[in-house]
């Protein structure tokens, strides 16, 4: 049998990996259903601990300035921050798992709007049962759902550690009685508590969920913190990037490939300068009691 020479390696062409396939039924079906859907395992655990040693530096950074790290209630927040001081954002927001959620949802010309990070640390209490903004007259009138919001923990997710809860299928609801279009009243909670699921993921494990669906963070009877970074993305006709300031410099934005530069909504800066958080939610401020 003749040997091939390494020349003869080179000049034959090489058959590309298989791409893993995701059902687009099972996506929507999901998405319009439950409100939420979830892949265990998309990530190495090392490679969530570098995501976890960012948040930790990028949160000691924004607890220092004005306005940097905003309170979602008691031991409880909210940071929004730069794609490029992100190790592994790229990763993230190619993750074939990601893309094909993005896609079946949303269509091929989603837009990255949002990036940041949420984190309840010990004695943080139960929030309020409610959703991140009004739901838009895309869903009320046309039952179409038009951003969504992906959740990927820094740490293994015990049941004291304040877990993520959220109530399947209450993305549709809706009531003038909503506060702020947002928050639902008390007498809604027992329809809440009934469907009410808590979500213990893994470090690796990410989720995609609609930002309609009514959920809380829990209270946090541990000693540790419960970081989750947060990636929103909307449809073409959405506007939360409005809410947001997604800023990358142009040395980063030069450095992107053109499939993530053509599914972010954001401005380029000589310099990064300091998010101006315009997503505060003020019914979170304090504890639900």
């Amino acid at each position: 049998m003749a040997r091939t020479s390494e020349e003869d390696l080179e000049s034959t062409p090489r058959q590309a990996a298989p791409q893993p396939k995701y059902d687009t039924a099972a996506i929507m079906g999901g998405i319009y259903g439950d409100g939420i859907i979830a892949l265990k395992g998309a990530f190495e655990r090392g490679w969530v601990q570098k995501v976890g040693e960012d948040i930790d530096l990028l949160f000691q950074e924004a607890v220092k300035r004005p306005g940097g790290a905003l309170g979602r209630g008691p031991n409880r927040y909210y940071v929004e921050i730069h794609p490029e001081r992100l190790r592994g954002f790229v990763d993230l927001v190619t993750h074939p798992w990601v893309v094909a959620v993005c896609e079946s949802v949303l269509g091929p010309d989603y837009k990255i709007v949002e990036l940041g990070f949420d984190i309840p640390f010990a004695g943080a209490q139960n929030q309020p049962w409610h959703r991140d903004f009004p739901s838009p007259e895309e869903t009320l009138k046309g039952r179409r759902l038009n951003s969504l919001a992906f959740n990927l923990t820094t740490v293994d997710v015990t049941e004291n550690m304040g877990p993520f809860e959220i109530a399947p299928g209450t993305q549709w609801d809706f009531s003038p009685e909503f506060e702020h279009g947002m928050f639902p009243p008390r007498s809604f909670y027992p329809r809440y508590l009934e469907r009410a699921q808590r979500r213990m993921p893994k470090m690796g494990d990410i989720s995609a969920r609609s930002a309609l669906t009514i959920h809380r963070g829990t209270a946090n009877h541990s000693d540790k913190p419960r970081p989750t970074l947060v990636l929103g993305v909307d449809a073409p006709d959405a506007r939360n990037a409005e809410r947001h300031d997604l800023q990358v410099s142009r040395r980063y934005f030069e450095s992107l490939p053109e499939q993530v530069r053509q599914h972010l909504i954001f401005r380029v800066v000589d310099e990064l300068e300091p998010i101006v958080q315009a997503h505060t939610i003020e019914g979170l401020v304090k504890a639900d009691v």
